[in-house]
């Protein structure tokens, strides 16, 4: 085949470094904000924190419809005029620097105090100050430290290491070992870190370091085995000897197997749903670990109307560094333009075009947020005026909130993204409002919540002895004038985490 030369014309979308801001700013959080902007504050000096209160933005009036030219000239979508004429900072050095237009870019924006909008201006809502706790790797260790010393504490060190999250040990000891051997040229055997493993399976919280969940649920009652219950006994050989039939609710066969009956059945497994499957989960000491939600966003309901508040209570005022500015206005008014001076004030003009382009990607992203979490709002009126009735969702997509406020799918998808709206009536995720939707037997188009509500509500009110099958569940939903399918049903339950309906069954 014979080489030849053509020429070719590709439309290609390439991210300037303000866009490419404004996308990694916008997926973030509150508490990931605040960190991103104390980490820009420390690395450019050009940007600083103002000394002025904070303003609360406040929309008034959700609901209302707003004119088509009015929605075009708030979006914040992205242009080519709105980026690519800002050369790069890596080429500043290649230019000419006028330090007047540097300074009057912009003009329309208030770079000299831009203030975030904040609603928690009142005493009741300061932020309150935390307990801190250990991760309870740290507790490990600490306990280990007491226990063992010199080589069989950095085994321990190791072992501990390999612990999840949730408390299990799930990796081999034969791959340790190697670790161990490769990484850190220690010969040990499998029998010794065995050894150490029994030891750090008596530590606290009960149950840390098993296997699997069998061996987890059998520390916790060896621990609690004091010879004289023999609900605990019955309990330890339910779990050594039926574990598969226990897991899987056979209880006639675990009855007929261990010759019991079913009163003792009960009590023992009284004792074992006491038992901690996931030990993992306590903090240092046996405190529970907890996860603090701040919320982004505040709906508030005022006689009817709704008004949406932005949470800005982590970011501070922003504005140009006053001493940057008079650095280049007296590089300007100087008759003799040293080639240091020249290199200095090259250096400042680089940081004030990054601050420049940080405080205009923020001041997109606020506008970004509010304009969405309105149009959610808007979309969802009736669940916010109704206290948070699931009923009252109704189904909306991505889709539908990226056409109403003229932005990009994947803009919106950011912007629902590990935020969180706060209201009246508990916090809420903003994913919690998307969902699809299908129609009744009255023609009427209902959120796949109001299904999944129906089954979650029918299945806490069944009989745990003769729990309801999948296609129970199906003719209780025609009854009510949803006609889906079983396989469906089937998928609603798992995406509700309801198992099976022989997994459900008690005695």
């Amino acid at each position: 085949m014979a080489l030849k030369q053509e020429m070719s014309f590709k439309l290609m979308q390439k991210l300037s470094p303000q866009q490419i801001q404004f996308i990694k700013l916008l997926q973030l959080n509150t508490l990931d904000f605040e960190e991103k902007m104390g980490q820009e504050l420390l690395d450019n000096p050009a940007l600083e924190k103002g000394d002025g209160l904070e303003d609360t933005i406040d929309f008034e009036g959700i609901g209302k419809d707003r004119s088509t030219d009015e929605q075009k000239e708030t979006t914040d979508d992205f242009s080519s005029e709105d980026f690519n004429t800002t050369p790069e900072p890596n080429d500043v050095y290649d230019q000419d620097i006028n330090v007047e237009e540097l300074l009057s870019a912009g003009a329309d924006d208030d770079y000299d105090s831009f203030r975030m909008g904040e609603d928690y201006n009142s005493e009741e809502h300061r932020e309150m100050p935390l307990a801190a706790f250990g991760t309870f790797h740290e507790y490990l260790i600490e306990q280990a430290r007491v226990l063992f010393e010199d080589q069989e504490l950095e085994l321990a060190y190791h072992l501990i290491g390999s612990i999840e999250d949730d408390g299990y040990l799930r990796r081999d000891l034969r791959s340790i070992v190697n670790d161990l051997a490769f990484n850190e040229n220690k010969i040990v055997t499998e029998l010794q870190l065995e050894r150490l493993l029994i030891k750090i399976q008596n530590f606290d919280p009960p149950g840390i370091a098993a296997r699997d969940l069998q061996e987890c649920l059998l520390l916790q009652l060896y621990k609690k085995d004091y010879g004289n219950n023999k609900a605990i006994d019955l309990a330890e050989k339910l779990l050594s000897e039926q574990f598969d039939a226990f897991a899987k609710k056979h209880f006639d066969k675990i009855k007929k197997s261990l010759k019991i009956t079913e009163e003792q059945l009960k009590e023992a497994m009284a004792e074992i749903l006491k038992l901690n499957p996931k030990p993992g989960e306590t903090g240092g000491g046996g405190h529970a670990k907890t996860q603090y939600i701040v919320p982004d966003f505040s709906v508030i309901n005022e006689d009817g109307t709704l008004s949406v508040r932005l949470n800005g209570r982590n970011a501070p005022e922003l504005r140009l560094s006053p001493a940057y500015v008079e650095t280049l206005k007296a590089y300007e008014s100087s008759a003799q333009k040293e080639k240091q001076l020249r290199d200095a004030v090259q250096y400042i003009k680089q940081k004030v075009d990054g601050a420049k382009w940080f405080i205009d990607s923020v001041k997109q992203r606020q506008n970004t947020l509010l304009k969405t979490m309105e149009a959610i709002v808007q979309r969802q009126r009736a669940f916010f005026l109704e206290g948070g009735d699931e009923v009252f969702l109704k189904p909306m997509i991505l889709k539908d909130v990226a056409q109403q406020v003229f932005l990009d799918i994947s803009t919106i998808s950011r912007v629902a993204n590990s935020k969180y709206v706060e209201t009246d009536f508990g916090i809420f995720a903003l994913k919690y409002f998307f969902s699809e939707g299908l129609t009744n037997d009255e023609g009427e188009e209902v959120s796949n919540r109001e299904i999944k509500k129906i089954l979650s509500n029918a299945v806490d009110l069944e009989s745990k002895q003769k729990p309801m099958t999948d296609e129970t569940l199906m003719e209780l939903l025609k009854a009510k004038g949803y006609n889906i399918a079983r396989r469906t049903v089937a998928k609603y339950r798992e995406q509700l985490g309801i198992p099976v309906a022989r997994l459900r069954k008690e005695l």
